[in-house]
């Protein structure tokens, strides 16, 4: 038998063992709760690094020119009296586009047909003195320095009327001078001087655009021109028909810059086609060897780490990122052009980087039933 004294000794030993089993269950749903707590997947949005063409594109916008136009002017200065064309006329050789006063220049005509009749009586002067010198001498009566003044005098007259011919002629010229003609068929492009309008010799009053071969003129930065030599083979596209696509050779380059924009001008000829009209926007492309060993990123998904540039990259198989250093070679307005560290259908981490770690589980948008859009792929 256990006395009073021996049962209230082990008292505390049975409550210690009931708070120790209170424990034990208690440490056990821990567990199981935390057993059924899941793994947090962070879903990101990421960009494929596709294969880098051994070719790249240049585009160029221009408009439709004829190879030819000329700059039709008068060849007399004077005021312009009749306008007969206009922009989209067309023109034939001989056509006149328009006209000066002529009025001076008629007068310079008769002055000169007078100044020529003037000539014409002086050397029948000359010519009836010289034959009365010749029968002089003949019967010994004038000596012959008489008779050698009497024929000076007359080739001098023959000179003279030689001269007033000439400048008749010369003041017609004028006259016809006063008519501005096109030379060759084509279509008037621009007016420059109009009715009432003093122009000078020379000066542009009427811009045609000869008929025959079309061409495209195209302004390249410098960093481009060295791929547009003469005779290079590009495609020529046209807004107003995407069906219409040509090709075309380069034909001229220019050999300086312009001052204002610091680009060639870029020739290039068309073949004949009726569709093709003057004036149409046209697009040069022309294909070159892309000497740029690099990819595109955006500039969101470049991250550092330890003071070194750094992408994170997804494992298409564990979809868990892992860091990957890269080296930059230069950042445009597109992004960021790498150089090296990233390979043809790598995917990249395009935003989000901060909260990435190395192994962490990732949701690609291919486990969210998306597809990669195609504005994503990079080059």
């Amino acid at each position: 038998m256990f006395s009073l004294k021996t049962l209230s000794n082990r008292m505390p030993s049975v409550a210690s063992l009931a708070l120790v089993g209170a424990i034990g269950i208690g440490l056990s749903a821990c567990s199981e709760e935390k057993a059924e707590v899941k793994e947090v997947i962070r879903p990101v949005k990421v960009v494929e690094i596709a294969k880098a063409d051994d070719t790249r594109k240049l585009d160029y916008s221009g408009s439709v020119k004829a190879r030819t136009e000329m700059n039709l002017g008068f060849r007399v200065a004077g005021k312009i009296t009749e306008r007969l064309v206009d922009i989209g006329d067309r023109v034939t050789p001989g056509d006149v586009l328009a006209r000066v006063d002529a009025t001076d220049y008629q007068l310079a005509v008769k002055t000169a047909e007078a100044n020529l009749a003037a000539a014409e009586r002086g050397v029948e002067t000359a010519d009836l003195a010289n034959k009365r010198a010749e029968q002089l001498f003949d019967k010994s009566v004038a000596p012959k320095s008489q008779l050698e003044q009497a024929a000076l005098s007359h080739d001098q007259a023959i000179s003279q009327r030689d001269a007033a011919l000439s400048a008749l002629d010369q003041a017609k010229n004028q006259v016809s001078y006063t008519e501005l003609k096109a030379g060759q068929n084509g279509i008037v492009t621009s007016i420059n001087a109009d009715i009432g309008q003093v122009v000078g010799s020379g000066s542009p009053v009427v811009t045609v655009a000869v008929d025959g071969e079309k061409e495209v003129q195209i302004a390249v930065p410098e960093n481009d021109v060295a791929e547009f030599k003469p005779g290079k083979t590009v495609k020529a596209s046209f807004w107003a028909d995407d069906r219409l696509v040509l090709d075309g050779k380069v034909r001229e380059v220019s050999g300086s810059a312009d001052q204002q924009s610091r680009t060639f001008a870029v020739r290039v000829s068309l073949p004949n086609d009726p569709r093709v009209w003057l004036g149409m926007t046209a697009t040069i492309e022309a294909d070159v060897n892309n000497d740029n060993s690099y990819v595109s990123i955006p500039l969101t998904a470049l991250a550092e780490k330890d003071g070194k540039q750094m992408v994170w990259t997804v494992d298409r198989d564990t979809a868990m990122v892992h860091g990957r250093d890269i080296k930059v070679a230069d950042f445009t307005g597109d992004g960021v052009h790498v150089t090296e560290g990233l390979d043809s259908g790598d995917l990249v981490v395009a935003a989000g980087t901060q909260f990435m770690s190395e192994n962490l589980k990732v949701k690609v948008p291919d486990q969210q039933s998306a597809l990669v859009d195609t504005d994503q792929t990079v080059r």
